[in-house]
């Protein structure tokens, strides 16, 4: 808890800090990379620092932190902090990494606000940061003793068994453990983080959604080429299309992530949007296995059947189930495609679908059609707690709301 003195600073700094956090996060950034060039070689992800995204999402956690401490002063965000603390232990971030990052952050503050920043301001934000940094750190002490790994080492070995061309620009690789130990166990959701050496020696991290069932022997994971269409091409899935290959090793981080799936027995829907659909083939696998009994309903919205990564996975395993229907749609589609589920033309739309009361769902693709389906859903009067999503890169929907 906030404690009383620094609970008024906060709630009455609170609009000026807010306004400004834009500004205090690109200049912390700048400030933490000029005095530990490695972070940005090596742990951060130098495309969404390009972006301008992860500084977005920063700014947006300390300040959603800050006014739920303020709001709320008897319980945490853990759905905030517990999103965080998976990404982070995907990348094996360590305690004393947290003093780093207090350092320039608190630096960036006083520097932004100036006079505004007296003794008292900047001891009521630096509770904050703690009170946000010590929880994260809790919070990922959990998460490695979890996976049994120490702090900070999480990555272990892996060599490419296989590779796949699902679409031209989506390919999926094939893993398995290059000792030959059994594979970290992992619930249907989770993603990994996977370490790769670039052409100017930058070690840069991507995290992957794992598309198999968590009992297979080998992992699977997918990779959908970032083209630059006017930003930063992805250059970690530009150099994993170009140069990994069958017999390939690869660095590869315990499986992690908040997005898991309940195996209450509830029904089910199952919506994603183009490469979104990953964490999802994990999840219909494992429910294929088990013979899920309750209704399934799994919508996809793509740009063409061609450009549906895994398209055939995501039919055959549908109708593996017991009581399960598929519905995709298509902005173009393509007349003659093969397929036991009708596509749709357009963009994904609920509204003339049946959902079950009770229904758990789960989203995963680009934030525009994440809000649309909520919003449908919610109209169908599904519970906003039983609306879960992924975002695949820093997530600036939960830090705005």
């Amino acid at each position: 808890m906030l404690s009383e003195t620094s609970t008024a600073t906060v709630r009455a700094t609170l609009p000026a800090v807010g306004a400004a956090m834009g500004d205090i996060a690109d200049l912390f950034y700048r400030k933490l990379f000029d005095a530990h060039p490695e972070l940005l070689r090596d742990l951060f992800n130098r495309g969404n620092q390009a972006s301008g995204t992860q500084r977005q999402a920063l700014a947006g956690s300390i300040a959603a932190f800050a006014a739920h401490l303020v709001e709320h002063p008897d319980t945490r965000p853990d759905v905030m902090l517990d999103r965080i603390a998976n990404k982070h232990a995907s990348l094996g971030i360590t305690a004393p990494q947290y003093e780093i990052v207090h350092t320039h952050l608190l630096a960036a503050i006083a520097e932004v606000l100036g006079d505004a920043v007296t003794p008292e301001v900047a001891a009521a934000w630096d509770e904050v940061y703690w009170l946000m940094a010590n929880a994260l750190i809790a919070i990922e002490e959990r998460l490695y003793a979890q996976q049994d790994v120490t702090a900070g080492d999480v990555w272990r070995e892996w060599t490419v068994t296989a590779r796949v061309e699902d679409t031209p620009d989506v390919a999926t690789f094939r893993i398995a453990p290059s000792d030959g130990a059994p594979a970290p166990v992992f619930r249907p959701g989770q993603y990994v983080s996977v370490q790769v050496e670039l052409t100017d020696g930058a070690r840069q991290i991507r995290q992957y959604s794992l598309t198999g069932a968590p009992g297979s022997a080998t992992r699977s994971f997918s990779v959908k080429r970032v083209r630059g269409g006017g930003g930063p091409e992805g250059e970690v899935s530009a150099h994993l299309h170009a140069r990994l290959r069958a017999g390939d090793r690869l660095r590869v981080s315990a499986p992690y992530g908040d997005l898991v799936l309940d195996d209450s027995g509830a029904p089910l829907l199952l919506a994603t949007a183009g490469i979104g659909c990953t964490p999802i083939l994990s999840m219909l696998e494992h429910l294929a296995e088990e013979q899920h009994p309750s209704p399934v309903i799994v919508v996809h919205g793509d740009r063409s059947p061609a450009d549906h990564a895994l398209r055939a996975d995501h039919e055959a395993l549908t109708h593996e189930l017991p009581d399960a229907s598929a519905h995709f749609w298509y902005e173009n589609p393509e007349p003659g495609t093969p397929g036991r589920t009708t596509a749709r033309t357009g963009t994904v739309d609920l509204r003339d679908l049946p959902v079950a009361a009770g229904t758990r769902a789960y989203l995963c693709g680009p934030l525009p059609f994440m809000r649309a389906v909520r919003s449908q859903l919610l109209e169908k009067g599904v519970a906003a707690a039983d609306i879960h999503y992924e975002v695949f890169g820093p997530d600036l929907w939960l830090a705005q709301d």
